[in-house]
């Protein structure tokens, strides 16, 4: 019977293994930030070669937009996580600010490395990778919610549900910039004013 020490190594996957160099990424990214973080330091807090990283990408941008990619998906499940869809609008966007909110505790990592990504990857000609056309998935989910409140009677419906999107987006970005640069703020606190300042506008008299 093979030992631990005998037992042969378990083949990840690529999938797993992709994650796994991405989970390195942003740990080395949140902790040194964009300029700081090199492919060997990546590769070694991945404990992987760097010809094994480019088996799964193509090259250190791919990583970093890869990256970005899921270190967005995991922020936007941690603040699913906190909502109930099926509540009246209203609830549903207090709820996704606090959401919002809770993730500079919860996943702190992911957020610095977006960031740094999003304000330092450049195309080959030097503009952003990044731009709000990217928010266009986060912009149509929100519409919905926008739209749904306005169905039920609960948003006033003369307004544009894209620019509530865009307006919401905008706020939840600045509250989490401001939240990030004063750690001592009380996040929820925050939250809760940005969220009563956005619903005011919104929310129709009964």
């Amino acid at each position: 019977m093979p030992t631990s020490s005998t037992r042969p190594r378990q083949r990840l996957s690529a999938e797993q293994r992709r994650e796994q160099i991405v989970s390195a990424t942003v740990s080395v990214l949140a902790e040194h930030g964009f300029r700081g973080t090199s492919v060997d330091a990546i590769a070694q807090r991945a404990g992987v070669s760097k010809g094994l990283m480019w088996h799964y990408f193509e090259d250190r941008d791919d990583l970093m937009v890869r990256t970005a990619e899921h270190a967005l998906l995991e922020l936007r499940h941690a603040v699913a996580a906190r909502i109930d869809l099926t509540a009246p609008a209203p609830d549903v966007i207090r709820a996704a600010i606090h959401g919002a909110a809770h993730t500079r505790d919860t996943h702190g990592a992911q957020r610095r490395a977006l960031d740094e990504i999003v304000n330092n990857l450049r195309t080959a000609e030097g503009s952003a990778r990044f731009t709000l056309r990217d928010y266009e998935d986060m912009y149509l989910a929100q519409e919905r919610i926008f739209r749904r409140g306005q169905d039920d009677g609960d948003f006033r419906a003369a307004l544009n549900p894209r620019a509530l999107a865009v307006t919401y987006q905008g706020a939840v970005d600045a509250m989490l910039g401001y939240l990030d640069a004063h750690p001592d703020v009380d996040a929820d606190g925050y939250a809760a004013t940005v969220a009563d300042i956005l619903l005011d506008g919104i929310v129709r008299s009964r």
